[in-house]
């Protein structure tokens, strides 16, 4: 089945390109790159590497690179590797080109901001006629398309679909698993980015590791009780799209929402790649989903209000210490 199946990513950024890259091994017919930009498209075809987003990198022959959308044409699974706050542009951009039964799988991490909707959401009523799913969980970039083994989740409506797609994208060293919770991974996969940062400011306020630990912990609980308030299944969070994928973000410094968080936390403010993290986008939006469903996100509203300089870190770090006594 893997084999049969015809394959492009859109977003010629890292971590499309990485995608596309390990995808492409492996496969009976060639995985396609789209990027908007034909003078980069052009250099990939003949350079066989991205130096701007991962340095040094070979990337495979049975990868192909294009800048026309039309190349969508006869896809039956088109991967859209854009960052969350794209994502609805790209699906009107590139819809009309999609083939009728063709499966879009959302591969960002986070939650549009102007809507407060979830990407699936998103996708499915820009592209009604496509069943669409979500690959989240732990892997950086540069791991994945050096071939360093990584595991992530893909969630669709049902688990036929989902078992098809983990089958058709895996690889020797990218395997996924398969899931129904479209909720719970895309939660998972946006929130962990604002747990992250929380992380960072942890770490550039120098409070020591045992704090980052119980952030990582209760940032846990407070991410799964959002999910279940929203429909998805609380143990989705204890797998790679949750727990994998924030001690991933939250303690390594190829991380860029935890490197924000550092620069907070020294005091550098939000002009230190606010605008290029995934997490300062997820911190509001996410702070209203838990005021419109009456979930208590203590930690995610203290970054969200950091961010938005309504709150400084001693002050937040004071009041998470001093929440009522509760039973774990």
């Amino acid at each position: 089945m893997s084999g049969a199946e015809k394959i492009v990513v859109i977003g010629a950024g890292a971590f499309g390109t990485a995608l596309a890259a390990v995808i492409s091994l492996e496969r009976r017919h060639p995985v396609t790159l789209i990027g908007r930009d034909p003078s980069l498209m052009s250099d990939l075809r003949d350079d066989r590497v991205h130096d701007a987003a991962l340095p040094g990198v070979p990337l495979p022959d049975a990868l192909e690179f294009s800048a026309e959308p039309d190349a969508i044409g006869e896809a039956s699974l088109v991967l859209f590797a854009m960052p969350s706050q794209a994502q609805a542009d790209a699906a009107r951009h590139y819809g009309p080109y999609l083939s009728d039964g063709a499966v879009v799988v959302t591969c960002a991490k986070g939650i549009d901001k102007s809507s407060g909707r979830l990407l699936t959401d998103l996708l499915e009523a820009e592209l009604p006629h496509h069943p669409v799913a979500v690959l989240s969980g732990p892997g950086f970039a540069a791991d994945i398309a050096r071939g360093l083994p990584t595991a992530m989740a893909i969630a669709a409506g049902d688990e036929a679909l989902a078992e098809r797609l983990a089958n058709a994208l895996s690889s020797r060293t990218f395997r996924l698993y398969a899931s129904t919770d479209r909720i719970g991974v895309q939660l998972g996969g946006a929130l962990k980015n604002v747990l992250a940062i929380a992380c960072g400011i942890i770490e550039g306020a120098g409070l020591g590791e045992s704090a980052r630990a119980a952030l990582i912990s209760r940032g846990l609980a407070e991410m799964s009780r959002l999910v279940e308030a929203m429909g998805g299944n609380a143990d989705t969070v204890r797998g790679l799209s949750g727990l994998g994928d924030l001690v991933l973000t939250g303690t390594s410094h190829q991380s860029r929402n935890l490197r924000f968080g550092i620069a907070l936390g020294r005091g550098e403010g939000t002009q230190a790649g606010g605008p290029l993290v995934e997490g300062a986008f997820a911190a509001s939006v996410a702070a209203r989903l838990g005021e419109k469903f009456s979930v208590e996100l203590p930690v995610t509203n203290a970054v969200a209000e950091i961010i938005d300089g309504k709150l400084d870190i001693m002050t937040a770090m004071e009041q998470l210490m001093t929440r009522p006594i509760t039973t774990e």
